[in-house]
């Protein structure tokens, strides 16, 4: 059996941006609250954190502000995933000298690469890896899907540990359960799925929610894990609305707007990203309000 980076909640969390580049106070701060607050572990320039449009430099200085920050205090998992295969192994390598915990590893976006392909990349990325490795399947993000047979390949790779299941077919995912076994942990990539994907034997989510609710994500997931199953599914399902809202345009544009209404970064994205409009907003904030949230807006 290999070795469990986390179990709970994971915050994919946001990076603080200006015009001037990232916010490192500001992204400090909000660090600190998810660790104050009982976050389980920290994904650092992973989608939410938008990696896309960061520069390379940006990318690696991201990664290793987080790590120094965390100062070991909960696991860091790094985005180094890319569909340029050489850049992700550069970036894994670096993610891994600085002190990263693990890698998180998206399917290659845009090449659409064959099953075959995809298996080859990531044995690649996972070869060149010091530090245990998750796969990510997001296919309405990338345009391809990992399949189960593939996944059950890629788990024979001592470095490849687990899963951030994004795709939305649970069917799909408990496959993945029954290949696997436990040569695979698997994680929810998708709020509102954190029970459902628990019930198939998932050791937590990688979560957007948890940027600002951290302490009931990893409640929530802790519940389930510990027994207490009736608790947990009532928390899933009060969140529903919110998870919702909060992924009613493309993500991370609505939590980036949550956040700045709680005083953890400006609105600001970079394009192809734009704020969110308006009266999505205002619905959003709303939730969060009756969430217990405090915004200072």
């Amino acid at each position: 059996m290999k070795k469990t980076i986390f179990e709970g909640a994971a915050t994919a969390i946001i990076t603080p941006l200006d015009e001037n580049g990232i916010d490192y106070s500001k992204f400090r701060d909000l660090i600190e609250w998810q660790i104050e607050k009982g976050i389980d572990a920290i994904v650092a320039v992973g989608t939410t954190g938008e990696g896309s449009t960061l520069s390379d430099k940006e990318h690696k200085e991201a990664i290793k502000f987080c790590v120094e920050t965390v100062n070991g205090r909960v696991p860091v998992i790094a985005g180094t995933g890319s569909n340029d295969v050489e850049y992700a192994i550069s970036l894994t390598r670096y993610a891994c000298e600085v002190g990263a915990d693990a890698m998180l590893l998206v399917t290659p976006y845009y090449n659409k690469a064959t099953q075959k392909g995809m298996i080859e990349s990531f044995k690649a990325i996972a070869d060149a890896s010091s530090k245990p490795c998750i796969l990510y399947n997001v296919p309405s993000r990338t345009g391809c899907n990992l399949l189960p047979e593939s996944v059950a390949v890629l788990a024979e790779h001592p470095n490849i540990v687990a899963i951030k299941e994004a795709s939305g077919n649970i069917s799909q995912i408990a496959k993945v359960a029954q290949l696997c076994k436990d040569k695979l942990d698997i994680y929810s990539g998708n709020d509102d799925q954190i029970i459902p994907i628990l019930s198939l034997g998932g050791k937590g989510v990688i979560s957007v929610l948890s940027n600002i609710l951290p302490a009931e994500t990893s409640e929530m997931c802790h519940l389930y894990l510990g027994g207490d199953t009736d608790k947990a599914l009532q928390m899933q399902l009060s969140y529903l609305d919110l998870i919702d809202a909060l992924f009613c345009e493309v993500n991370p544009i609505p939590v980036k707007a949550a956040c700045a209404a709680m005083g953890f970064c400006d609105n600001y994205l970079r394009l192809p990203l734009t704020p969110m409009e308006t009266a999505n907003q205002k619905k959003l904030f709303a939730l969060m309000e009756n969430a217990g949230l405090k915004l200072k807006k």
